[in-house]
């Protein structure tokens, strides 16, 4: 096997879910259902908190980045990945491959750093709310904002040109649906160490740190409402946490299986290991939305309005 030029190639083809190719056009409809419920869901999320006044708080102000990130990482892959499965469009230029895989990786990690962020909130909010508005006023929540953002494409904006400056050998076929940065690497043939240990090791810290401190800020949200001598005290701050603590898990579990399973997961079968990373990319910003939009009485009185004008005219809200 020789490299050709010690350059990078022109195009790498994208196999989809490798062993599943008979069935790619049907689980495209169930993907596509996925991508424009998160669209609009994620859409109107944003819409409704930047129009909405009384929705000019900084839970809010991260939900709105949550939204936004989770945009960007659905239409940076699923478009590419139904144009697979219904129009067999495996192609994918390299420059377009690399930068794929920039947003995915990047805007991953800025997904972390926001639901870190929204933790933090949910800490002030039930842990010192006295003290709330004046720990989190707008120039904190942008300084906040301006961290998470500079922390995910400042790690993994060295991970995509190691990626770049590869030499790659022999077959361009990525055994996946979309340019993840270990599914790559595989097809190099010059020294890939670098690539591997700053791939794992950029991880690790983003995931292993923010789930770390997410620990600690429920650990001490749990004390703190478990000392409240209320009962409906305690059950509206553990409903107040609920939404968020389900959207941690939706994000994390997928990422962490997606992530290890591609390093060390060689007794899982390929297709299934493919089909939860292309899930990882569509069910949590699919289900941001609806948890959120549920869960919190505010977001949803604000969509449910149109619907109930009168009610809404005489101050009584959608309950």
């Amino acid at each position: 096997m020789s490299c050709y030029n010690h350059s990078n190639p022109s195009t790498f083809l994208l196999m989809g879910i490798p062993g599943l190719e008979a069935t790619h056009f049907w689980i495209a409809f169930p993907f596509c259902a996925m991508y424009v419920v998160a669209l609009l869901g994620n859409f109107t999320l944003f819409f409704v908190i930047t129009t909405e006044p009384s929705l000019h708080l900084p839970m809010y102000y991260f939900l709105c980045m949550l939204a936004g990130i989770d945009l960007v990482l659905t239409t940076s892959t699923v478009p590419k990945i139904l144009s697979i499965f219904w129009f067999h469009s495996h192609e994918i230029g390299f420059e377009c491959c690399v930068v794929q895989m920039f947003f995915i990786h990047s805007f991953s990690a800025l997904e972390s750093g926001v639901l870190l962020a929204m933790a933090f909130d949910r800490y002030v909010a039930i842990c010192k709310p006295l003290r709330y508005i004046a720990i989190l006023t707008n120039a904190v929540i942008a300084k906040i904002g301006l961290a998470v953002f500079v922390r995910g494409i400042g790690l993994m904006t060295p991970l995509t040109c190691m990626i770049s400056r590869l030499p790659y050998c022999g077959p361009r076929v990525i055994s996946h649906s979309y340019c993840e940065h270990m599914a790559v690497v595989k097809l190099a043939c010059g020294d890939t160490m670098p690539n591997y240990v700053y791939g794992i090791t950029a991880a690790t810290f983003v995931v292993g740190s923010d789930s770390i401190f997410i620990a600690i800020s429920y650990i001490l949200i749990l004390r703190a409402v478990l000392s409240l001598s209320s009962r409906d005290a305690r059950l509206k701050s553990f409903s107040t946490c609920g939404s968020h603590v389900c959207v941690i898990l939706v994000f994390y579990t997928p990422a962490l299986f997606s992530f290890y399973t591609q390093r060390w997961g060689q007794n899982i079968p390929v297709h299934i290991h493919i089909l939860l990373a292309d899930l990882y990319l569509l069910v949590p910003p699919m289900l941001n939305p609806i948890i959120y939009g549920m869960k919190t009485k505010q977001i949803r009185g604000r969509v449910l309005r149109p619907f109930y004008p009168e009610r809404s005219r005489l101050g009584f809200g959608p309950h």
